[in-house]
């Protein structure tokens, strides 16, 4: 003999109407999305330089295109596939990914193989009864009606969207700071040498000083003044040996490797005026950013997430109804188990309705639409913090050109004056202050020119980045539905 403890009711195809009818009517309180408008300027102040009316613009512009020089090339590509940051970063991304796939699959329910037996004495005689079950069940599934599991499948996608965005942002940087640290490097190799030719010449000075006043020719002030010269500029070669020592070390960190011995040995034969040179870049208008930039973008997403997140709040204030459902066999009988007449299932529909909370719901409103204001100040000061960057760089782009052009003029004037100086003074026409200062003025000017010419290849190096530069969009990923 068989027991069912599971009630019959209608064949399950009979109901299969109405839960479709249930999943059709739900809805959404997620609030209409409008994008802010942007709080800057709608055209930069330094736009109009002289670029090409072909110029492509920097999100157009492959990293390997914009940079040309083939170590450089390598330096970032290993950067790419090594440094942890950025693979920080991705990771992110996958985790970001799994958590919306677990927030969708809420939208659906859950169906667990079941399978159970029991032996109990019955309250009648007490004699002892076995029962077995097998079959499937659906536990606590909640249909949708108000669009709460919704809001939340959305949240969770515009989290993944701008941790997405994020991982764009982070191979930019990455990009840009491999560049930059290569030019260090070639900067620091430059000023070595001028450094170490400035500290030959003073120590030769300091021969010639120390020869004149052994046959009474110059004063012991003028040794004593070439030794501190002297002294200065082997103290300033032993600062840059350790700033050049530092800089490949914070090179080194970015690329997640030592410096390749290849590239390292091939720096010290290396110039800045020999670097490769870079496109030129129009700057566009302000509006292009939004579309441009992954950190706007990404706090785009966020603000996206934030607004679904007051649709699940508004949500909470309706009922919940969930679905238990089981369908299987019931037998006292092991062996009775699927046979014919153990079939049966059981639905069990419940419905909750908020009554009273304490406040927690409308606290719940209340928090996310704050978090929404914070979202909007937040993208609204991406925008503005972009708007700066892109406007600091085209300042440098306009007026660095002419910075250097002075400079280089600079210590030509001061590479001359040094030679009449030395002259004057071999002749005793001139003091040895002179000749000391001449020196001074030269060595500062070198250094000058090659810091400025370093400035303005990293000014390029961060328009690039701060136009979008720096990676390329393959597409991918979840779509909106």
């Amino acid at each position: 003999m068989h027991k069912h403890t599971l009630p019959r009711t209608r064949p399950a195809r009979a109901l299969s109407p109405l839960v479709i009818a249930a999943l059709l009517a739900g809805c959404s309180f997620i609030p209409k999305y409008e994008r802010p408008a942007a709080p800057v300027p709608e055209a930069f102040a330094l736009a109009g330089n002289d670029v090409p009316a072909t110029a492509r613009a920097a999100a157009d512009i492959d990293w390997k295109d914009y940079f040309t020089d083939p170590r450089l090339q390598r330096l970032i590509g290993i950067a790419l596939g090594n440094n942890r940051d950025l693979r920080v970063a991705m990771l992110n991304v996958e985790q970001a990914r799994a958590q919306f796939q677990i927030q969708r699959a809420g939208q659906f329910p859950t169906v667990n193989a079941i399978a159970s037996g029991t032996r109990q004495p019955s309250l009648v005689n007490g004699q002892y009864a076995n029962q077995f079950q097998a079959g499937l069940g659906i536990s606590a599934w909640e249909i949708d009606f108000f669009g709460r599991i919704g809001a939340l499948k959305e949240q969770a996608l515009a989290q993944f969207l701008a941790t997405e965005e994020a991982r764009k942002s982070a191979q930019i940087s990455l990009v840009a700071a491999v560049a930059s640290g290569w030019l260090t490097l070639m900067a620091d190799e430059e000023l070595l040498d001028i450094s170490r030719r400035t500290l030959d010449t003073r120590e030769e000075s300091v021969k010639l000083t120390r020869l004149r006043l052994e046959h009474g020719v110059s004063s012991e002030l003028d040794s004593h003044q070439a030794e501190s010269l002297a002294q200065a500029a082997r103290a300033t070669y032993a600062q840059q040996q350790r700033q050049r020592l530092l800089d490949e070390n914070a090179l080194a960190l970015l690329l997640g490797q030592p410096l390749p011995d290849d590239i390292r040995a091939s720096l010290p034969s290396m110039r800045l005026a020999d670097a490769a040179p870079m496109q030129p870049l129009p700057a566009g208008l302000p509006s292009d950013l939004l579309q441009r930039r992954p950190d706007i973008r990404q706090a785009e997403q966020l603000l996206i997430g934030a607004n679904a997140n007051i649709g699940a709040a508004r949500a909470a204030f309706f009922p919940r109804i969930s679905l238990t459902a089981q369908f299987g066999s019931v037998s006292d009988e092991l062996s009775g188990l699927f046979k014919s007449g153990s079939w049966a299932f059981s639905l069990a529909p419940q419905l909750a309705l908020p009554i009273f909370d304490a406040g927690r719901n409308q606290a719940g409103l209340e928090s996310a639409r704050a978090g929404r204001e914070i979202a909007v100040a937040q993208y609204e000061k991406s925008i503005q913090t972009a708007f700066r960057e892109v406007s600091d760089a085209l300042a440098g782009q306009a007026t660095l050109q002419q910075q250097i052009d002075a400079q280089r003029a600079q210590t030509q004037a001061d590479a001359k004056r040094l030679d009449l100086s030395d002259l004057r003074y071999r002749n005793g026409v001139a003091s040895y202050l002179d000749l000391l200062d001449a020196q001074r003025s030269l060595f500062a000017t070198e250094q000058a020119l090659v810091q400025t010419r370093l400035q303005q290849l990293q000014n390029q190096v961060t328009l690039y980045k701060v136009l979008g530069g720096g990676w390329t969009d393959t597409g991918g990923g979840p779509a909106r539905s």
